[in-house]
This record gives structure tokens, C-alpha cells and sequence, in this order.
């Protein structure tokens, strides 16, 4: 079985800056290495934190390697009008029509509930594309949308747009899978090598549920990319499985992969607890493939 990565990113022409993401030949060849079918290219287009890239860098990419890369566009929410009005649908609706499959990967540096993320997000309810967000602990000197524990500013949107299906992605997003201390560490930093703290040690107890399994028994249009929740994964195997049978048909393999030797963490921890039989072969097959194709109408060769 080929897996199906939903959160990768690339640049035509890679730039040694903050990281020195993948060109679409390195991307491949990872994904050759890792058994990874095919890929969904996110770009970045917000300034906190990476050089921005254009829609049409993407749309170039899939183009070179159809079947083996997908696109989804972006908008940064200040954009056209820098106003709460702006009429961003047209630009969504516009690369929908050119094949992309969603909108992200939102990660700019302001509160989920900034009127300007809210018309974004209306306007990708609009376009009926799904939406996937990075997030922060903060706002100032960092990047993705703030919320606070327990995620109260995502169930408001959640709420506000019950049309627009969000897929869960960050740190911030993964600290409410399992239930913490009061004002808990949510976000890694990043050290002096350029690698990020490790939040979470394998075999520690979970005490019992965070917000995250909440809110997707709440809400049905709530997806979950598993990209940053190898950590959280790893900690206890059976709370792990689970968590992945009951939302077996909501979770996606993502790899949110940033550079040329950017580990594959979370598809290590998967392979791990399927061969444990900790999960069915079911359950993996869906996570790693069938929900990402159904999900995203992907035309793939046999």
C-alpha cells in the first residue's frame, strides 16, 4: 500500500532561509524511500516566519508530477483590503477551479478569532474547500493562530462555519489530545541546532483526555492531520489506538515535511503500532490512504 502524505511542503527553487525546504525532486525521492504514493502540496504565504511562495509555484509542481503531487492554495487573510469585507472567496474559488483541494496552511501570527482569519474562513466555507491552520501560544514574534487551552477559540469556529471542515494541525492543536496540568507547555522551541525541544517523553502516563476527542465527537466537520502528534502518539500505545479506531475515518497521515532531511517521525509510530496490532489493518488503510483519497477526490494511477 502507498501512503498518501496530505501536508507537504516544496519551492520550485528552494532558498537557504529559516529552512531550506524540499525541491520537488528531493520531495519525491523521499517519498520513493518512505513508500509515500503521493503528496499534497501546501504553500506558505504568510511573512512570520518563511519566504512566501505563490499559488502558481504549486500548480507548476503538480503539473510536473501529476499523480504524484496535489496543490492546495492560500491567502494570506490581510490580503486585497486588509479589511474583514475582503472578498477573498474569489481568489479561493478561483484556484478551486484549477484543481486545489483546500486552503493552508494558515499559519499567520494573529488570533483565530481576528476578524480578518474569520472572513478567511468564511470565504473558504464559500468556496467549499477545507482548511488547514497552524497555531501559536502567542502572539508576537512567532507564527500560526493563537488559541488558548482547550481550543475555546476553535470551537467558536467551528460553530460560527458548521460548512467548512477544519483539519486539525500544530502543536497547539495536539497539546489538547491528552489532559495536562494547568497552563502546560503547548509549543516546542526551536534550538540552537534547528531542531525543536521534544514536549512529550514515550511512555509517559495520559491521565485522560484533553479537548481535542471533545470537540470531534461535537463536531463532525472537525478533521485531524497527524503530522505533529507523533509525540503525543508515542506516549501510551493503547490510549493511541484507541483514539485512531474511534476517528478512524477523520484522521489523515500527514508529514508536514519542511526540509530535505526532515524526519518521517509520525509514519515510524504508525507502522509501529500497526505492527503491534495495537490498530487493525482497516484503521491503518484508512489513515494512511482510503480517507485522503475519498476525502480530497484524488485521481490516482492504479
Amino acid at each position: 500500500m502507498k501512503y498518501i502524505d496530505i501536508h507537504a511542503h516544496a519551492y520550485r527553487k528552494p532558498l537557504p532561509f529559516v529552512t531550506r525546504f524540499c525541491s520537488p525532486g528531493e520531495l519525491r525521492a523521499r517519498y520513493d524511500a518512505a513508500g509515500i504514493g503521493a503528496g499534497i502540496l501546501l504553500p506558505v504565504v504568510n511573512p512570520e516566519v518563511y519566504l512566501p511562495q505563490s499559488n502558481e509555484d504549486i500548480l507548476d509542481m503538480v503539473a510536473e508530477y501529476p499523480g504524484r503531487f496535489f496543490a492546495f492554495c492560500n491567502v494570506d487573510p490581510r490580503a486585497l483590503t486588509f479589511r474583514a469585507d475582503a472578498p477573498l472567496d474569489k481568489v479561493l474559488c478561483y484556484y478551486r477551479d484549477r484543481g486545489c483541494r483546500g486552503v493552508g496552511e494558515i499559519m499567520p501570527n494573529m488570533r483565530m478569532d481576528d476578524p480578518l482569519v474569520q472572513n478567511l474562513f468564511r470565504c473558504a466555507e464559500i468556496a467549499k474547500l477545507p482548511v488547514t491552520c497552524d497555531g501559536s501560544d502567542r502572539v508576537g514574534a512567532d507564527f500560526g493562530l493563537y488559541d488558548d487551552y482547550g481550543l475555546p477559540l476553535l470551537e467558536k469556529t467551528l460553530q460560527k462555519f458548521p460548512n467548512l471542515d477544519v483539519i486539525g494541525h500544530g502543536p497547539i492543536f495536539w497539546a489538547d489530545y491528552a489532559r495536562f496540568a494547568p497552563r502546560y507547555k503547548r509549543k516546542p522551541e526551536f534550538l540552537a541546532d534547528g531542531t525543536q525541544e521534544a514536549l512529550y517523553v514515550p511512555g509517559t502516563p495520559i491521565e485522560g483526555e484533553g479537548a481535542m476527542q471533545p470537540l470531534l465527537r461535537r463536531y463532525e466537520h472537525l478533521y485531524v492531520e497527524l503530522s505533529d502528534g507523533a509525540g503525543q502518539l508515542q506516549r501510551d500505545s493503547d490510549f493511541a489506538a484507541a483514539f485512531l479506531t474511534e476517528f478512524q475515518d477523520r484522521i489523515f497521515f500527514g508529514t508536514d515535511l519542511c526540509n530535505p532531511e526532515h524526519p518521517f517521525r509520525i509514519l515510524e509510530v504508525m507502522e509501529r503500532l500497526h505492527g503491534a496490532k495495537k490498530i487493525s489493518g482497516e484503521v491503518f488503510s484508512k489513515i494512511m490512504r482510503k480517507n485522503a483519497v475519498r476525502f480530497f477526490h484524488l485521481e490516482l494511477p492504479e
